[in-house]
Formats: C-alpha cells, sequence, structure tokens
C-alpha cells in the first residue's frame, strides 16, 4: 500500500517507547485494551505517512502471567525466565494488533555488544532501516536472555536507555516515552500535591537530574533518572524527546504533530553524522579522560585537538583506538573521541608538552591525543 503524505506531521521518523506500567495498566499482566489503543495510533500514523519504530516493555510481565506465576519472583535468572517465556506471549498480540491494520511488524532483539562495534552498529542500522523503508513496524526490545545485570558490558540496564540508543541509530526525529505519570515534575506528583509539570527543557543540568531521582516505579526497571539519561542521549545525536503519559486520548498523533504534552527535550545540537552518533552512544566508550579549564575551553570554543599538555587524569584502561568521554575539572563531559595512545601511555604523558612524547614512550603516535577530526564536541 502507499503511504500518503501528511504535511502538518512535525516529525517523520518515531520511536515509541511503551513502559511496563503504561501497557500493564498498573497491573501484573498485559492490559491488550491499552496496547490496542497504542497500536492504533501508530497505525493512523503509519498510514499518513510516518516510519515508526517501537521499543516495548512487558515481556516479562507477558512471562509471568503466561507462566501463572502468582507472587512475584526475584533474581536474575527468574528475570530471564520470564522474559524468554513472555517475549513469544508479547510478540504475537502486537502481531495480532498491527494486522488489524494490514501493518506487519519485525522483532529486534538488541544487547550492548550487538551496538558496541562499528561493523555491528551499523549491520543493525542497516536493518532497521530498510524495515521502516519496506512499511515494517519494528518491535525492538532488549535480549533479557542473554543480557544480564551481571554482565554490565551485555546490558542496557533498561528500555528507557535502550530507547534512545535506538532514535540515535536510526536518526530519528522524536523519541517518545510513554509511561503512566505525566512528565517530569518538580516533585513526586504521587507524593507531593504541589508538584508541577516541566513543560520544557532546554538543556539538561544537575538541577534536572536531581529533580529526576527518586521516582522509580516498583514495576518498571527504570524510574525518571533512566529517562532524563535517556533525554541526554537523545538530545545529544539531535533527537528531540519527550516523556508523557501514555493513557492521554491520542498522545502519539498528537505528539507528532507538535502538540505539547508532557515534558519536551530540546536537541542539544544538530543532527550528527552516523560515526559521531556512534562514538557519543558510549556504546563503545573504554576510558574517560579528565583535561583542565584552558584544554576545555580550547576544545570547546577553538576547535582543538586534545594535547597531552592539558590532561590531568585518565579513567579505565583502553587501547590505542578506542572511543574515550572527555571531561572537564567539574566533571561535565565535553564530548569523546578516538585516541591515539593507550591509557598506559596517556598516564605517562598527562601535563607534559607534545614534543616530550617519544623521550617519554620510547614510540611517538602524533602529537594529539585525540585529533580534532577523531573527536565529537558537545
Amino acid at each position: 500500500m502507499t503511504k500518503k503524505s501528511r504535511p502538518n506531521l512535525s516529525y517523520r521518523r518515531i520511536v515509541a517507547k511503551f513502559g511496563t506500567s503504561l501497557i500493564t495498566g498498573g497491573t501484573s499482566h498485559l492490559d491488550q485494551s491499552v496496547m490496542a489503543g497504542l497500536v492504533k495510533q501508530i497505525a493512523r500514523l503509519h498510514q499518513q505517512g510516518s516510519e515508526l519504530l517501537v521499543v516495548s516493555s512487558g515481556a516479562i510481565a507477558a512471562g509471568r502471567e503466561k507462566l501463572g506465576l502468582t507472587r512475584r519472583m526475584r533474581g536474575i535468572p527468574f528475570r530471564q525466565v520470564m522474559a524468554s517465556a513472555g517475549q513469544s506471549r508479547l510478540m504475537n498480540i502486537y502481531e495480532q494488533l498491527f494486522g488489524e491494520h494490514g501493518i506487519h511488524v519485525a522483532q529486534a532483539l538488541l544487547t550492548k555488544a550487538d551496538l558496541s562495534d562499528r561493523a555491528g552498529y551499523l549491520n543493525t542500522r542497516n536493518t532497521l532501516l530498510a524495515l521502516l523503508e519496506l512499511g515494517v513496524v519494528p518491535i525492538v526490545n532488549e535480549n533479557d536472555v542473554v543480557a544480564v545485570d551481571e554482565i554490565q558490558e551485555a546490558s542496557f540496564g533498561d528500555n528507557d536507555n535502550l530507547s534512545a540508543m535506538v532514535a540515535n541509530l536510526i536518526d530519528a526525529d522524536l523519541l517518545l516515552l510513554l509511561t503512566d505519570i505525566g512528565g517530569l515534575y518538580t516533585a513526586d506528583p504521587r507524593h507531593h500535591a504541589e508538584a508541577r509539570l516541566i513543560p520544557q527543557v532546554d538543556r539538561i543540568n544537575r538541577e534536572i537530574e536531581k529533580l529526576a531521582r527518586g521516582t522509580a516505579n516498583e514495576s518498571a526497571t527504570g524510574g525518571m533518572i533512566t529517562k532524563v539519561q535517556a533525554a541526554r542521549l537523545a538530545t545529544t545525536s539531535g533527537v528531540t524527546m519527550v516523556i508523557a503519559d501514555g493513557r492521554e486520548p491520542d498522545v502519539i498523533v498528537r505528539l507528532a504533530a507538535g502538540e505539547s504534552i508532557g515534558t519536551r527535550f530540546l536537541p542539544a545540537t544538530t543532527k550528527l553524522e552516523s560515526r559521531e552518533r556512534w562514538m557519543l552512544s558510549g556504546l563503545s566508550t573504554r576510558g574517560k579522560l579528565v583535561v583542565d579549564a584552558g584544554a576545555a575551553n580550547a576544545l570547546r570554543k577553538q576547535n582543538r585537538s586534545l594535547l597531552a599538555a592539558g590532561i590531568e587524569k585518565t579513567e579505565g584502561r583502553f587501547r590505542r583506538g578506542d572511543i574515550v568521554e572527555i571531561h572537564d575539572p567539574d566533571g561535565v563531559r565535553i564530548g569523546c573521541g578516538i585516541t591515539n595512545y593507550d591509557s598506559a601511555d596517556v598516564e605517562a604523558l598527562k601535563g607534559a608538552h607534545s614534543a616530550k612524547i617519544a623521550e617519554l614512550l620510547g614510540h611517538d603516535y602524533g602529537s594529539e591525543i585525540v585529533h580534532r577530526n577523531n573527536l565529537v564536541v558537545l
């Protein structure tokens, strides 16, 4: 079926994340009436020419219901069992609901390991973009069967951050985190009647992060703090992000048209080239460099390379060619880049003049620790 254009849609490529608390209706099992309403909105936009991808929680809740587990079972193995049993049920429901609108869906289970190298990142990106081109709606979830908390390198940790990674991956225009709360508030509205909704966040700072703490929902993996973490990645990649109550009537359609609902996080930059987005995603970060104020200023305002003289501290173990984060003296992330030297070399070189590299190391890979061509500054 040929898609129709829709001139008044503000966003063309949209990632919509459905939280556990939303699609279960606050219960211990999936609420198919809620899911049907969300799918109907996705289908409406799909038919109007938008490209949509869904990141869905709920596999564990579906598994608990499928296996008839009435009590809440704790621990990683039980989580994996329930996710494994519930993933097929979750997809079956989506396939049925989207099928009623004549739309095909495809499942994509991801781990950080799938995206941590450049080839894996590009292969996943190409697959998802090809599905969107064919008019298929990808349903994405973390592969909980293999991605466990003990294996931090392989786990996204929650679907909020996964959805931001996916938005980064496919160069989305809009990321929607739909939950059972209306957005980011000055306090938790479930416990404080005086809490006020923050309709727009221009920049994520420590005050915004402080507001986000302490709002975790016991039925979900992440609370508001993970949503703000997701917003940081999304907006850094040039993606607009909104946290909104998924129970609002036609919330997805209205947000796609640019209506102000919930809390909107504005992009911190224009759209970045794919390689830069991959670097900023943090999927392949292996270490951290802390630089002095002068180096921070040179990187931010003068488009300079990072030299050894400006480095105050190294953290983590990394090899030549790895991606490292760069922070200023206050701990604020400036950006990231591909290092020309490993962590041991940088530790030996920090604070030294570039002319002394060969003398200090016995080898010289260039005067820059991170060349400006391999550097992304926020």
